[in-house]
């Protein structure tokens, strides 16, 4: 049983933890470990809450947000994506599927920013029928 905050298996955190980088702190204060800084980046995409919003459970969203910029920054996330879809494709568990959609929308003349007609419309006939 998972709670709320508990998102990864251990078996998913054992193939996402040797693609991090250096676990190790470079600068003084506490560290808060990259497991759960992954669990709270997780949580707050599943929910599409805002950062500030992360439950108490989790570390304090500035070092969150600031681990998951720096990860984005440096392409550790790109690594680890390429790397678990390599992972998954030389097992043969990975299956691609391309969806392509040609839906067209197109909007009434009067949403789509045409010049406004101040008497309703353009080209209209607007005669009384009395």
């Amino acid at each position: 049983h998972m709670s709320r905050t508990e998102l990864l298996t251990d078996e998913m955190w054992a193939r996402i933890e040797p693609l991090l980088p250096d676990r190790m702190p470079r600068r003084g204060g506490q560290w808060i470990a990259h497991r759960a800084v992954v669990e709270a980046i997780c949580w707050r995409f599943r929910t599409g809450s805002p950062w500030r919003d992360l439950p108490a459970e989790f570390p304090a969203w500035q070092t969150v947000w600031w681990r998951f910029d720096l990860w984005s920054k440096d392409g550790t996330w790109d690594r680890i994506l390429v790397e678990l879809q390599d992972q998954d494709h030389a097992a043969a568990e990975l299956e691609w599927n391309v969806s392509v959609d040609s839906t067209v929308a197109r909007a009434h003349q009067h949403a789509a920013g045409a010049p406004k007609n101040p008497t309703g419309g353009g080209g209209e006939l607007h005669e009384s029928v009395a």
